[in-house]
């Protein structure tokens, strides 16, 4: 059974629904109300049922083979009248109901962001329909027309909108994540791994069955990957799913239990995965390929887990990355949780079968620096507490049934068109440093190993205008001859090579870590400042808004999660000096993603330990001792107070060669022995990481 398949017998039960909503709203979108809904409020129901009315004419469209017998103008024509009206570029956003501050200016500061919330909902109508999802379609459509009846009977106060709202998400929150749940762990939900195998992928007009927004990025990149020969594309694909059943051989997990895994991309790479949905199937392995969330009851900020395109408008994204705080309260927390539970319940033995995520990150594309505007949905300290608590508990449902020790990871990256002129020829580079000599850098990092087992603690020091000044404690090791506090880390599940990490004592671990610029989880931060007192976080702040409240506030949300303090869970230090010299000949250091930027210079991570949930696993570096230092002091708390031993967040800020004074290993008895000095290494035996700065 095919796709398309799957969903006939359900849409045809929920036809004569769907045509009963669309026949009310044709009828409004169609009468003169002569200004009887207030004439704002009349101008929304109107564009909005105008917008339904368009998603019906695209449903029928994708219906009727539209998407494979249509010339390529009129799918692009098809992509813009979709997204147009969130669009940044053409200004369109600024006068769109999806636009916050222009719907409370509009309908007021009471209905206006009720009414952007349900415009914003109604957008997935464009990927329910492409997935043939009628019952999706149907139940948003219905919403519409609910509130509309009311608006229509004259008594809808602020207080019956918002319980409408709260009321669909909650009655339809067991289908909604159920179905993102069952995607995430069921290959015979085959969407987009039917697109990528069944296509002619030469011919690019494939890119639009996706129904995502598709900009020069998907299109010119679908386009350079095709230029590349077989053999070159098998390679790329081997460097990535070699690294994924490395992953598996090097934590001693038996990969041929599992039978499925998550292939997650950015649409035009397709080529790619292909090859690479070949080479895991030879592991036995069936993708999972679904796409990054739709609804808002499963997003969480404006992380994007999935497959993905170019956001149409990042704004739009950051504009609306706390909606649930129309529906987030205890009630429904707790029902999410059952639902939750129920739905791995159900599935157990897929979520038994899933050997876990295989990610190809992109970079380039513009550094994104969000502009708050008051009229944004924002949580409550409650509701943010809330957050915390919803996303913990779904978590460890989510480890009982796929245990992190079980299942293993890999990530590497490649940069979009987007990147500027010199896209090709940094393609290529990059292409080389996901291919460097594993052996060559093993030796040398394990000179940094050996010496960093000798430390009692390690103190990084910025330059010039950076003020980094951080001791990190290590752990004592019992038997240095058989144990290390470092992970020697080649190429493997983490693409490309270049660090050796520990999780240190967070007791004694303390100062302030800086960094001139980052970009983080998609977000810009200028001159990112933390304190750590005892390896935890103590104060915060950057330079992004002149309102230092609306600062702190930026970093609590998105590198915090909404949380008051998290500790240290990684101390590292990256050795990749080519992929440094690389992105400085190329002015990209800022527009690389943390996977390579954290191999150029020092990083901390904010969050869980590199062996979350996973630390029982004996591990080994290539000279045979054993990685002991995987716990701290909040990771040994989980038997005893498991609710503050995780925190399902692990953030890497990596500090740039060129802001670094100095790393030094400070030894029991008071002996100093510099790693790095003025940006260099001057350790014995790492003379070749400074070979690519000449």
């Amino acid at each position: 059974m095919n796709y398309k398949q799957m969903f006939m017998d359900e849409n045809e039960e929920i036809k004569e629904r769907y045509e009963l909503m669309l026949e009310r709203i044709t009828s409004f979108a169609k009468g003169d109300d002569s200004g009887r809904l207030g004439i704002e409020f009349e101008k929304y129901f109107k564009k909005t049922a105008e917008f339904i009315l368009m998603i019906d004419e695209w449903k029928n469209f994708v219906f009727t083979g539209g998407l494979e017998n249509s010339d390529i103008k009129e799918l692009k024509r098809w992509n813009v009248r979709l997204y147009e009206d969130i669009l940044q570029e053409s200004g369109a956003y600024e006068t769109s109901y999806a636009n916050p501050a222009f719907a409370v200016s509009a309908l007021g500061e009471e209905y206006g962001s009720l009414f952007c919330f349900l415009y914003t909902e109604l957008r997935g109508a464009i990927i329910y329909a492409v997935e043939y999802r009628y019952t999706e379609l149907t139940v948003l459509f219905e919403l519409f027309v609910e509130v509309l009846c009311l608006f229509e009977e004259g008594n809808c106060s602020v207080k019956d909108l918002k319980d409408t709202l709260y009321y669909y998400v909650s009655d339809y929150a067991e289908s909604m994540i159920d179905y993102r749940i069952r995607e995430m762990i069921d290959p015979k939900l085959s969407f987009a791994t039917g697109i990528i195998m069944e296509s002619d992928l030469s011919d690019i007009r494939y890119l639009y069955k996706f129904g995502e927004y598709i900009s020069d990025n998907e299109i010119k990149m679908a386009e350079f990957l095709n230029g590349m020969s077989e053999d070159e594309i098998e390679k790329m694909a081997y460097t990535y799913t070699h690294g994924y059943e490395e992953g598996f051989k090097i934590a001693g997990i038996d990969l041929t239990k599992k039978k499925t895994v998550n292939i997650r991309y950015s649409i035009g790479q397709e080529r790619m995965v292909k090859a690479a949905i070949v080479q895991f199937e030879k592991m036995g392995l069936e993708p999972i390929i679904y796409r990054s969330p739709v609804a808002r009851i499963n997003k969480r900020l404006t992380l994007r887990p999935g497959y993905v395109s170019t956001s149409p408008n990042k704004q739009y994204d950051y504009d609306h990355r706390m909606d649930e705080a129309i529906f987030l309260n205890k009630a429904f927390v707790e029902k999410k949780i059952s639902i939750t539970r129920n739905a791995y319940e159900n599935r157990k033995q897929l979520a038994k079968e899933y050997a876990g995520p295989a990610v190809i990150e992109v970079f380039g594309e513009k550094p994104f620096e969000p502009i708050n505007i008051k009229e944004s949905l924002k949580l409550t300290e409650a509701q943010q507490k809330l957050s915390v608590y919803s996303r913990t508990e779904c978590s460890k449902i989510v480890n009982e049934y796929i245990p992190q020790s079980e299942y293993s990871f890999t990530i590497i990256a490649y940069p979009v068109p987007e990147i500027g002129d010199n896209f090709t020829e940094i393609f290529d580079a990059i292409v080389k440093i996901n291919t460097l000599d594993n052996d060559a850098y093993k030796k040398v990092q394990q000179c940094l190993v050996d010496e960093l087992d000798m430390a009692e603690k390690v103190k990084v020091k910025g330059c010039g205008d950076n003020q980094t000044d951080m001791v990190v404690m290590m752990h004592d090791l019992k038997h240095p001859d058989k144990e290390t506090n470092f992970e020697n880390c080649t190429a493997d599940v983490n693409i490309p090579v270049g660090e050796v990490f520990t999780s240190p004592k967070l007791t004694g671990t303390h100062g302030v870590l800086n960094v001139s610029e980052v970009y983080l989880n998609e977000l810009k931060y200028k001159n990112l400042k933390i304190t750590f007192e005892n390896g935890k976080v103590t104060d915060y702040t950057c330079d992004n808004f002149e309102n230092e409240d609306e600062n702190k506030a930026y970093i609590k949300e998105n590198i915090l999660f909404n949380r008051d303090t998290l500790p240290i869970g990684e101390f590292a230090i990256g050795t990749n000096t080519t992929a440094y010299v690389l992105a400085n000949k190329f002015d990209i250091v800022y527009k690389l993603p943390i996977l390579i930027a954290e191999k150029m210079g020092p990083h901390f991570a904010v969050g869980d330990t590199c062996y979350s949930r996973g630390e029982e696993l004996k591990l080994y570096n290539p000279d045979g001792k054993e990685i002991v230092a995987k716990d701290n002091e909040c990771s040994l708390l989980r038997d005893s107070d498991p609710d503050n031993a995780y925190f399902d967040c692990h953030t890497d800020i990596t500090i740039p060669y060129d802001e670094l004074e100095a790393i030094t290993s400070i030894h029991a008895d008071g002996t100093e022995v510099d790693i790095i000095r003025n940006g260099r290494f001057v350790l014995a035996g790492c003379e070749m990481l400074n070979e690519p700065f000449k």
